[in-house]
């Protein structure tokens, strides 16, 4: 219930967002018309239209993209004749006509035949705009989203995604309102009714051709939306804690506990038996395992925070096996090609990881732990009760002590009370710079792609010619070259495929996949437009050459002095590559 009042607000908050100022004209257009017969019709089926084509895409529906691309061109089709009669009102009859025809084959008949066709045509144009709309992805609706793609299209993700569009409709109902008002004071105060219509009718045809065009897509790259951003990141921090509030009386305060206390009880160990497989293992069970402390670590192996914990995970798993710990890697994909096993093999064994790994491939275990996090770290007693969990990077000394207190339980004499030699880490697995990041995740895919600033606008699994801006705002990419942008990845339809990135950040990372059968990728890199030099990551040359050979992450960029705003560009110089998501430290 909170996530659907969480999305609600959300949706309302969407009228601070710039990337509601292309759907404003279509409004406001609106906005002289009666709320019942005109602006109601169109709010609901903006929303009725958004909640549903959103749907469809993330229940993963074959020709949903195809469906979106086709009706936004038809959309635009009716508002050119929605402001061609604005504009030019003796010629309104001759096109509303085949308009409210159409609409009123979809509305059942009433006696007021007038008011029926008003109604189908303002469903009509809410339908249209709701095919235009496209909603900054920021936390709230990439929560709705993530949730689909995790655990599929459920009945809490279609309403979600009603109450989202539905908060949208509600603040537009109130810029309606005000544009009513507005245009009413000033055909009273200055006579300019017609003149307004007018207007209204060069406002929607202007909208129309820069949609078309895709300039509003360039203008808003330009246009920051932090301010809301802040605001629904705050939201979905309720939602998290109230998720952490449902495992255990102390998950909500992220159990930074004093360890001079016992730790507290927060439940059983669930199921392993959901595992696909195990890899360095036979299969292990919840109860063959009683009488050992034990780590259930959740991971993903092209994650760049999970691979960060490794080094810590491999110097327990050794240091500690000798006095009854397990440590136990479970791994869900996220990425399509993570659920390959054979590209897990290769990982643990280019990782070094020699403890147990389960093969969560269905996410069975995640759900049974109501697991929501990469990584996640779950360490319970020798009696398989939870005694401590933490998520995300950090506080290793913590956890460290805690599985040394539920060792000491189970009758091991630790050796030392004081701090533990330090962990190494290299590569991509060293710690971040967590003071001067101020670049996040970014997905290429178009599910949960956002900050995409090519001037062209993205046409869903078709390859479509793409160019850079003159200027790289901060924080968004581009493309140049043929490119096939699918769900999940974009990949190139020919040679010397770019993409352009402005960051904040010390460490650059790209997950990356190679081409058919596993072909290799070469590809070449610059930073402002010059060889990375000494700021080249582990996966490439200080002359910025490296090559795809297999699907995981490639640290691209490790800066070794002071961190400021750069461009990255990388370039293929094969086709074929899959690129899927960039990730800083």
């Amino acid at each position: 219930m909170l996530l659907i009042i969480i999305a609600f607000a959300g949706g309302v908050f969407t009228v601070l967002s710039p990337c509601i100022l292309p759907v404003v004209p279509f409004v406001f257009a609106r906005s002289d018309k009666p709320f019942a017969t005109g602006r109601l019709p169109f709010l609901l089926g903006l929303a009725g239209t958004f909640a549903l084509v959103t749907g469809l895409g993330t229940a993963g529906l074959s020709g949903a993209a195809q469906f979106s691309e086709y009706g936004r061109w038809i959309a635009l089709a009716l508002f050119t004749v929605f402001g061609v009669s604005l504009l030019f009102p003796e010629s309104t009859a001759n096109l509303s006509r085949p308009l409210s025809d159409l609409a009123e084959r979809f509305v059942s008949r009433s006696q007021n035949d007038g008011a029926t066709r008003r109604i189908g045509s303002a469903i009509s144009l809410g339908a249209a705009t709701g095919l235009l709309w496209a909603p900054c992805a920021g936390p709230i609706l990439g929560l709705i989203l993530t949730s689909a793609a995790l655990h599929g299209a459920t009945w809490q993700t279609a309403v979600a995604l009603v109450a989202y569009a539905g908060g949208a409709a509600c603040s537009l109902a109130v810029v309606s309102g005000l544009g009513k008002r507005s245009l009413d004071m000033l055909k009273r105060s200055f006579g300019f009714g017609e003149g307004l219509r007018r207007a209204m009718g060069a406002l929607v045809l202007l909208a129309v051709g820069a949609i078309s065009l895709g300039v509003d897509t360039r203008i808003l790259a330009y246009i920051p939306s932090g301010s809301t951003t802040v605001i629904e990141a705050r939201l979905v921090s309720l939602v998290e804690t109230r998720k952490l509030a449902g495992k255990g009386p102390q998950a909500a305060r992220m159990m930074r506990v004093s360890m001079d206390a016992a730790l507290p009880v927060q439940g059983h160990l669930p199921s392993l038996d959901g595992a696909a497989t195990w890899l360095n293992s036979t299969p292990l069970s919840t109860d063959a395992l009683r009488g050992k402390v034990i780590v259930i670590n959740f991971w993903t192996y092209s994650c760049i925070n999970c691979l960060r914990t490794l080094p810590y995970l491999k110097t327990w798993a050794q240091r500690y096996r000798d006095d009854g710990l397990v440590v136990i890697g479970v791994h869900t994909p996220e990425f399509g090609f993570e659920h390959d096993t054979g590209n897990v093999k290769r990982a643990l064994a280019d990782l070094n990881i020699h403890y147990p790994v389960a093969i969560d491939n269905d996410y069975t275990i995640w759900r049974a732990f109501n697991n929501q996090y990469w990584p996640a770290f779950y360490i319970a007693d020798a009696q398989g009760r939870i005694r401590y969990h933490h998520f995300g990077e950090g506080d290793y000394s913590e956890a460290e002590d805690a599985l040394r207190q539920l060792l000491a339980e189970n009758g091991r004499r630790m050796r030392g009370d004081g701090p533990q030699p330090p962990v190494q880490a290299t590569g991509a697995q060293a710690a971040a710079n967590p003071t001067d990041v101020g670049s996040g995740e970014t997905y290429v895919g178009y599910r949960e792609a956002q900050g995409f600033a090519s001037p062209q606008r993205v046409k869903p699994d078709t390859e479509t010619a793409y160019t850079l801006p003159a200027q790289l705002p901060l924080n968004n990419w581009a493309l140049a070259g043929q490119w096939n942008i699918g769900a999940e990845s974009a990949v190139p339809g020919a040679l010397n495929g770019r993409i352009a990135y402005r960051f904040h950040a010390r460490d650059l990372h790209l997950v990356l996949g190679p081409a058919a059968q596993g072909k290799p990728v070469r590809f070449r890199i610059t930073v402002d437009g010059a060889s990375p030099g000494e700021a080249h990551g582990a996966d490439v040359t200080s002359e910025g050459a490296g090559v795809v050979t297999s699907a995981r992450l490639y640290q691209l960029v490790r800066q070794p002095g002071p961190v400021h705003d750069r461009t990255f560009e990388i370039e293929f110089l094969d086709p074929g590559v899959h690129v899927f998501s960039f990730t800083f430290g």
